[in-house]
């Protein structure tokens, strides 16, 4: 195995039509007694634990163990029936992708996520996607985004005794903080304007590559393929 490619999850690999946000709005409701308002900026890209103390210092809550816990079982039990209810999809060519990755001798694949481990295995389970994945950094993983590549490079190393160097490293996202996180650590950077960033948008972040979707097999696994921009 000579590359990594580490992919973000919601806006990324799946729409979930909202069930994710739905499911924190019904959790915090529960857990905090309040109506909180998060748009989707709030959320895209932030890590589950950087949600909740956003949430705790802007209403002024108590962050304490106990309610941080009776948060996160609630929003995984409401995260399922959100599944349920409103579907959602793998964005377009993200199946075959990850198949044409997982036939690949030379790549690995792993997840780099905001999601805790729980939620992103009940969302990936739910469209058939979470046995692409072997290992990855989940949000309790860094006190924030940018601490998560590196625990990525060291999982991986732990499961498929690789050391993958980060220059050989693709961080997969739809949002300014993945680019921002890929970055960080040396990885390369692939931007997909598949939530609420536009292209425009995404690419005055610099990422090595940006796409409207990955629709386009053939041009994603020529980035892939590519030696690094100079």
């Amino acid at each position: 195995m000579r590359k990594l490619l580490l992919w973000d999850i919601d806006g990324t690999l799946i729409s979930t039509n909202r069930a994710g946000t739905l499911a924190i709005l019904r959790a915090l409701r529960e857990t905090c007694g309040i109506e909180i308002k998060l748009d989707g900026r709030d959320l895209a890209g932030r890590t589950d634990p950087i949600i909740w103390r956003t949430v705790c210092q802007r209403y002024g809550i108590e962050d304490s163990p106990e309610r941080r816990h009776e948060f996160y079982e609630r929003y995984l039990e409401y995260l399922r029936a959100e599944l349920l209810a409103r579907g959602g999809r793998p964005h377009p060519g993200i199946l075959e992708i990850l198949e044409a990755v997982r036939l690949r001798s030379d790549l690995a694949q792993g997840l780099l996520t905001g999601n805790q481990r729980r939620g992103a295995e009940i969302k990936l389970t739910h469209f058939r996607l979470w046995h692409y994945f072997e290992f990855g950094a989940f949000g309790p993983d860094g006190e924030t985004r940018n601490h998560l590549g590196p625990h990525a490079l060291r999982e991986a190393y732990a499961k498929l005794g690789v050391e993958f160097r980060p220059e050989d490293t693709f961080v997969i996202g739809d949002t300014p903080h993945d680019i921002e996180c890929g970055k960080v650590f040396g990885a390369r950077t692939i931007a997909v304007a598949t939530s609420g960033f536009s292209i425009e948008e995404l690419a005055s972040h610099q990422p090595d590559a940006v796409f409207p979707d990955l629709s386009d097999q053939a041009a994603f696994f020529q980035v892939i393929d590519g030696p690094p921009a100079s």
